[in-house]
């Protein structure tokens, strides 16, 4: 098939539905851990993940959204949930006061540490241990390449 015609090859389909299966099961087999292991869901892991990385545990809103790639819509409804079960907090931006920081509170600092060792358990067990130094390195040069493509498309003009 050439670069022309509008359909994958064969191979191409193979590899594509296998991505399609990996991206959809490998957040099941987390999330599962992680309700068996703590309080948190995976997307709530996702976002005090994301928290905890940063300087002083808070993020604003839209940044916190951008390091997601999620809309912002749904980090809000999502904060708002976490926020009512204790996790986060939200507080005004000291810097400008129209925006809106999202902080990791202490219940959240906890439900993370008790979370993490498992997770990364998880993440080596169904990702790493099967395949060898080689095929690990040449996974992140391709996923590396991947993102990258993926974001300068995502910043192209429409």
């Amino acid at each position: 098939m050439s670069a022309d015609s509008p359909w994958l090859t064969d191979e191409q389909q193979r590899v594509w539905r296998d991505w399609l299966q990996a991206t959809a099961l490998l957040p099941v087999a987390l999330h599962a851990q992680l309700q068996a292991d703590s309080d948190l869901s995976f997307p709530d892991f996702e976002v005090l993940s994301e928290l905890s990385e940063v300087e002083g545990r808070q993020m604003r809103v839209g940044d916190l959204a951008r390091a997601l790639q999620w809309e912002r819509s749904r980090v809000s409804h999502h904060v708002k949930r976490m926020e009512a079960r204790g996790l986060v907090r939200r507080e005004e931006c000291a810097s400008d006061g129209r925006g809106a920081q999202v902080v990791v509170t202490a219940g959240g600092r906890r439900s993370i540490e008790r979370a993490a060792p498992g997770h990364a358990r998880t993440v080596r067990r169904l990702m790493f241990e099967p395949l060898s130094a080689r095929e690990v390195a040449l996974l992140g040069e391709v996923l590396s390449g991947l993102v990258s493509r993926l974001r300068e498309e995502d910043e192209r003009p429409r």
